[in-house]
C-alpha cells in the first residue's frame, strides 16, 4: 500500500549506511536537492507524491538537518480529503512552522475549515495540531472556538476528548486569551460523561481552571465526588476498557482526587459522607492482598492510595482518617520498594503537623531512626531527617536530637549544613534547661564545625547573654571545650565571645584563672582567620576591664610587630586601639566603655530564617502554627520569639559596641502587620530575612485589580518604612541616593503559609504630558526569585538614575499566582524629586543675595496653608532635614522662621534651591516660600513639602 512505499522511500535516504558524517551531509543533500527539483518542476505533483517528499523532509529534520522549503507544500496537503496526506501535513507544521510564519494565516484558515467540516477524523487532526503549536497566535485564532465544540450535543467522544486537552494547553500557554463564558458550567456536566475518556480530560481542564476560578467550578465537588464513588465501589470488570492490572480507572481516580483538592471539604453533609465513604474503601483496598503480583497492579493501586492520603491531609478535618492514613503510611516504613518509603516519609512529614495525627506519627519513631541508620538511598534518609524534625516535640527533643547528632558523624555531605541547622532549632525550641543546649550546640561544632553557619553561633551567644542563669555554666563549658588540642575555628569564636563576657564568672578557679584562660585563647590565635583573631583581640580588651592583673600581658601582646604591623589593616586598627586605649583610659572609662554586652531584642530566629530560606517554609511553619500551644518555655511561659539575624554580631563583631547603633529595647512581639519586614532596617540592606505567616482568613476580600496605591507623603521625608501592606503580601522599602543617583532595597514578604508563584515586580516609570519623546528617569532592576516561599521574604534591587525633573512617580506592578488565583497589585514608588537634593551650607548674606537675584516671579512660588499636624519645632526641623535641604541657622531674622538651601542634581542639570519657612502658632497657618532657577523645580518642591505640615 502507499504508506508502505513511503517507508521504503524513508529508507532510500540509507543514512544508516553511511560511514561518516560527510558522507551522510552528501547524501542528505543530494536528497534534498533531489526534493527541491520535484517542487519546483514543471509536472504538477499529485498528493501522495507530496505526501512523500514532506514526509521525506520531516524526517531528515528529525535527523538534526535544517530545512528551509517545503512549508507552502505541507499547507497545501490540509486541504487534501485524503487522511493519510492531510496527517502527514498537520504533522510537518505541528513540527517545522513557528508561530512567526507567513503561512500562519493560511494554516488557521484550514484548521477553520476542518473544525467546521464536523469529520471527527479532520476535527481530531486540527485539535492535535492546535495543541501542538499551542502559540498564542493560535490561542488568539481559536480559543473562542474550541470551548464550542467541546460542549456542543453533536460533537463526537474522541473529539471532546480532543478538544478538552487543546483547552487544557490554550490555557496554560495563554490563560487571558480564553474568555470565561456559558461554556464554563457545561463542561462540569462532562464529570458525567458515560465515556471515561471524555471525563478522564475533563477533569485534568477543570482541575486547572479551578485553580484560578475557584467560584466557577465550585459545583465540578459534588459531580467528583458521585463519579469517584462509582469508580471506587465498581468491580474490577465493571470498567473493562479502563481497568488496569485490576485497578478500576486508576488515572481518572488520581485526577478526581487532585481536583478535591482544590476545595475545602464538602459543605453538604451527604457530598461530605460520601467522600469520606470513598477514602475510607480506598484505604480498605489497600488492605486486602494483591490481586496480581506485577509491578503495574501495585504502582495503580499505590497511585490512588496516595492521592487519597493527600486529600486526606489537604481536608485535615476527619481525625479517624488521618490516623487510619499515618498507620498505612507506617506500614510502607519497611516496604522493600524504595520508592514507597520514600513517599510515605514525605507524607508523614506533613501529617505530622496536624493535631490531629502529630501523636500516631510519633508512635513510628524508632522506624524512622532506623530508616537514618540503615536506609542506602540519601534522599530517603534526608526525609527521614525531615520527618524526625517535624515529629519532635518536648516530650522526644532530647532523643530525637540525640539521633540526629549520632547520625551527623556519618551523614552525608549535601544534607549536613541542613541537619545542622535543625538539630540548632530543635535544641533551642525544647530545651529543657539551657546547659543542656548549650552542650548540643558545642556538640554540633565538635562534629560538624564546618558545616555550622554563623547563624547557629550567633544563636547561641544571644542566648546566653540573653539568660543570667546559663552564663557561667556557659563560660565553664567552653573553656573546658577550648582545651581539646585541635578546636574548630567556629568553637574558638564562641568561646572568645563568652569569655570576654563572663570569663569572670569561673575566673575564681585557679584552673581558669584570668591568665590560664587568655593563654588558652592566644595559643588559638596563629590558627585562625583574621575575623576570627578580630573577634580575639576585642575578647582581650575585655579581659583588661574584667582582670586587671593580665594587662601588661596583654598589652605585651598588642604591642607586637605581629600586631602593630600586620598586613591586615582591620587587625592594625584594633591593636593600635585597643592598646591605646588600654594605655590611657581610666579604671572607670574602661569599664564605661566596656561594659557587659546588653540583651539581644527578642525577634525570630536567625536559624529558623535560614532554613525556612534553604528548605522552603512548609517544612517549618505548618509545624509551628500547630504546635504552638504545645511550645512552653521552661517557667511554663508562652516561649519567646528568638532574636532575629539583625540583632547578632558579625563575624568580626565590636565586642566594644563603638560606632554601633544602641540595641532596640526589648518590647513584645509586632503584630502580623508591622513586624513582618525583620531585617529591612539592618545595617545589611541585603539581609532577607524571612517572615512569620499572617493570617489569611480573608484573603479572597483581596481585590484581583485594585488600584493604583499611592507611595504615601509620609516618604517624602524618610526613605526607610513599610510601603503597602494587605492580607498576602507587605512591601517594605530600604533607599539611598547621592546627587542624581539613586538606590531602593525593595522587600515583597508574604504573609501568608502558601507559594507566591509567577512572582513578577515590575517598577515603571510614569511620563507626563511634557515627556513624550523622553524619559525622566531610569531605572534599572534585578530580576526576583518567581517563586516566593510562604512566610519569606524577597529582595530586589532598582538603581535610579534622574535625567531631569519630573513631576509623576514610578509605579511598582506586581503580578504573582495565590492559590491558582491571578493576583495584580500597583504602588507608587515614592521617588520624589526631593530625593535628589544635596545640601548646601551658606551664610546669611550669601543666603539673602542669592535671595534676591531669585526675584523673578517664575522663579517663586508661594503657598500659605492650615498646619496639619502639631506646630513643633523640633519636628518641623527634622523634616526640613528629611526634606534634603541644608537647614540653616540664625540665616533668618526673625528666629521663629527656618531656612534651607541645596541643590537638586539631574543628570542634565543642577538647580540652587531656597526656601523659607514662616509658622503663625497663633493662627496655626504656615507659609512656605520657594524660590529656584526653574519654575517648574519650585511648583514641584512647595507641593512636595507643603504636604508635611
Amino acid at each position: 500500500n502507499k504508506n508502505s512505499c513511503v517507508e521504503a522511500g524513508i529508507r532510500g535516504i540509507c543514512v544508516g549506511r553511511c560511514k561518516s558524517k560527510e558522507a551522510e551531509i552528501k547524501r542528505i543533500n543530494k536528497e534534498l536537492a533531489n526534493i527541491r527539483s520535484k517542487f519546483k518542476g514543471d509536472k504538477a505533483l499529485d498528493g501522495y507524491s507530496k505526501k512523500k517528499y514532506v514526509c521525506k523532509l520531516l524526517f531528515i529534520f528529525l535527523l538534526g538537518h535544517d530545512i528551509d522549503f517545503g512549508h507552502m507544500e505541507a499547507v497545501n496537503l490540509l486541504s487534501s480529503n485524503r487522511y493519510t496526506e492531510k496527517q502527514i501535513g498537520y504533522l510537518f507544521i505541528s513540527v517545522l512552522v513557528n508561530s512567526n510564519s507567513e503561512l500562519i494565516r493560511l494554516i488557521n484558515n484550514a484548521i477553520k475549515n476542518d473544525l467546521a467540516s464536523r469529520n471527527p477524523t479532520f476535527m481530531g487532526l486540527a485539535l492535535h495540531c492546535i495543541a501542538n503549536v499551542g502559540s498564542r497566535e493560535m490561542a488568539e485564532a481559536f480559543a473562542g472556538e474550541v470551548p464550542k465544540i467541546l460542549v456542543a450535543g453533536d460533537t463526537m467522544d474522541s473529539v471532546k476528548q480532543s478538544a478538552a486537552l487543546c483547552l487544557l494547553r490554550l490555557y496554560r500557554t495563554s490563560p487571558d486569551l480564553v474568555p470565561m463564558g456559558d461554556w464554563t458550567s457545561r463542561v462540569v456536566h462532562l464529570l458525567n460523561d458515560q465515556h471515561l475518556g471524555v471525563v478522564t480530560a475533563a477533569t485534568s481542564l477543570i482541575t486547572t481552571l479551578a485553580q484560578k476560578n475557584p467560584e466557577e467550578f465550585k459545583t465540578s465537588v459534588s459531580l467528583a465526588v458521585s463519579r469517584l464513588s462509582r469508580i471506587v465501589t465498581s468491580a474490577s470488570t465493571d470498567l473493562q476498557d479502563y481497568t488496569y492490572y485490576f485497578v478500576p480507572a486508576p488515572w481518572l481516580s488520581v485526577k478526581l482526587l487532585r481536583l478535591l483538592q482544590c476545595y475545602p471539604p464538602p459543605e453538604d453533609p451527604a457530598v461530605r459522607g460520601r467522600l469520606t465513604e470513598c477514602l475510607e474503601t480506598i484505604l480498605n483496598k489497600a488492605q486486602e492482598p494483591p490481586k496480581s503480583k506485577k509491578v503495574q497492579h501495585s504502582n495503580a493501586k499505590n497511585a490512588v492510595l496516595f492521592e487519597a492520603i493527600s486529600l486526606i491531609i489537604h481536608h485535615d478535618s476527619e481525625p479517624n482518617l488521618l490516623v487510619r492514613a499515618c498507620n498505612q503510611l507506617g506500614q510502607f516504613l519497611q516496604h522493600r520498594e524504595t520508592n514507597l518509603r520514600y513517599l510515605a516519609l514525605e507524607s508523614m512529614c506533613t501529617l505530622a503537623s496536624s493535631e490531629f495525627s502529630h501523636e500516631a506519627v510519633k508512635t513510628h519513631i524508632d522506624t524512622v531512626i532506623n530508616a537514618l541508620k540503615t536506609e542506602r538511598d540519601v534522599s530517603v534518609r534526608q526525609r527521614a531527617v525531615d520527618l524526625l524534625y517535624a515529629m519532635c516535640d518536648r516530650s522526644n527533643a532530647q532523643q530525637i536530637v540525640a539521633e540526629m547528632l549520632s547520625y551527623l558523624e556519618t551523614a552525608d555531605y549535601s544534607i549536613r549544613e541542613e541537619i545542622v541547622l535543625k538539630v540548632a532549632i530543635l535544641a533551642e525550641k525544647y530545651a529543657v534547661d539551657y546547659a543542656w543546649y548549650v552542650d548540643t550546640i558545642l556538640n554540633l561544632i565538635r562534629i560538624a564545625g564546618d558545616y555550622v553557619s554563623e547563624e547557629v553561633w550567633y544563636r547561641v551567644i544571644q542566648i546566653v547573654i540573653n539568660r543570667d542563669d546559663v552564663q557561667g555554666y556557659a563560660a565553664k563549658t567552653v573553656f573546658e571545650a577550648l582545651q581539646a588540642p585541635a578546636c574548630h575555628e567556629n568553637l574558638v569564636k564562641v568561646g572568645g565571645y563568652i569569655l570576654g563576657e563572663f570569663g569572670n564568672l569561673i575566673a575564681g578557679d585557679p584552673r581558669s584563672s584570668p591568665l590560664v584562660q587568655f593563654n588558652l585563647l592566644h595559643s588559638k590565635f596563629h590558627l585562625c582567620s583574621v575575623p576570627t583573631r578580630a573577634l580575639l583581640l576585642s575578647t582581650y580588651i575585655k579581659f583588661v576591664n574584667l582582670f586587671p592583673e593580665v594587662k601588661p600581658t596583654i598589652q605585651d601582646v598588642l604591642r607586637g610587630d605581629s600586631q602593630l604591623r600586620n598586613a591586615d589593616v582591620e587587625l592594625q586598627q584594633r591593636a593600635v586601639e585597643y592598646l591605646r586605649l588600654s594605655t590611657v583610659a581610666s579604671t572607670d572609662i574602661l569599664a564605661t566603655v566596656l561594659e557587659e554586652m546588653p540583651p539581644f531584642p527578642e525577634r525570630e530566629s536567625s536559624i529558623l530564617a535560614k532554613l525556612k530560606k534553604k528548605k522552603g517554609p512548609s517544612t517549618v511553619t505548618d509545624l509551628e502554627d500547630t504546635k504552638r500551644e504545645r511550645s512552653v518555655d521552661v517557667n511554663g511561659g508562652p516561649e519567646p520569639a528568638p532574636a532575629s539575624a539583625s540583632s547578632t554580631p558579625s563575624p568580626s563583631a565590636d565586642l566594644l559596641g563603638l560606632g554601633a547603633a544602641p540595641a532596640a529595647p526589648t518590647g513584645p512581639p509586632p503584630s502580623s502587620g508591622g513586624g513582618l519586614l525583620v531585617d529591612v532596617f539592618s545595617d545589611s540592606a541585603s539581609a532577607a530575612a524571612p517572615l512569620a505567616p499572617g493570617s489569611e482568613d480573608n484573603f479572597r476580600a483581596f481585590p484581583k485589580h485594585p488600584r493604583i496605591s499611592a507611595g504615601g507623603s509620609e516618604f517624602v521625608c524618610k526613605n526607610n518604612g513599610v510601603l503597602f501592606e494587605n492580607q498576602l503580601l507587605q512591601i517594605g522599602l530600604k533607599s539611598e541616593f547621592r546627587q542624581n543617583l539613586g538606590r531602593m532595597f525593595i522587600f515583597y514578604g508574604n504573609k501568608t503559609s502558601t507559594q507566591f508563584l509567577n512572582f513578577t515586580p515590575t517598577p515603571v516609570p510614569r511620563c507626563g504630558l511634557d515627556s513624550l519623546t523622553r524619559t525622566h528617569l531610569n531605572l534599572q532592576t534585578k530580576p526576583v526569585d518567581p517563586t516566593v516561599d510562604g512566610g519569606a521574604q524577597v529582595q530586589q534591587v532598582v538603581n535610579i538614575e534622574c535625567v531631569s525633573d519630573f513631576t509623576e512617580a514610578p509605579v511598582l506592578n506586581i503580578q504573582f499566582r495565590y492559590g491558582g488565583t491571578f493576583q495584580n497589585v500597583s504602588v507608587q514608588l515614592p521617588i520624589t524629586l526631593n530625593k535628589f537634593f544635596q545640601p548646601t551650607e551658606m551664610s546669611s548674606q550669601d543666603f539673602f543675595q542669592r535671595w534676591k537675584q531669585l526675584s523673578n516671579p517664575q522663579q517663586e512660588v508661594q503657598n500659605i496653608f492650615k498646619a496639619k499636624h502639631p506646630m513643633d519645632t523640633e519636628i518641623t526641623k527634622a523634616k526640613i532635614i528629611g526634606f534634603g535641604s541644608a537647614l540653616l541657622e540664625e540665616v533668618d531674622p526673625n528666629p521663629a522662621n527656618f531656612v534651607g538651601a541645596g541643590i537638586i542634581h539631574t543628570k542634565t542639570s543642577q538647580t540652587g534651591c531656597l526656601l523659607r519657612l514662616e509658622p503663625n502658632l497663633q493662627a496655626q497657618m504656615y507659609r512656605l516660600t520657594l524660590r529656584t532657577s526653574k519654575e517648574t523645580v519650585s511648583q514641584r518642591l512647595c507641593e512636595l513639602l507643603s504636604q508635611q505640615f
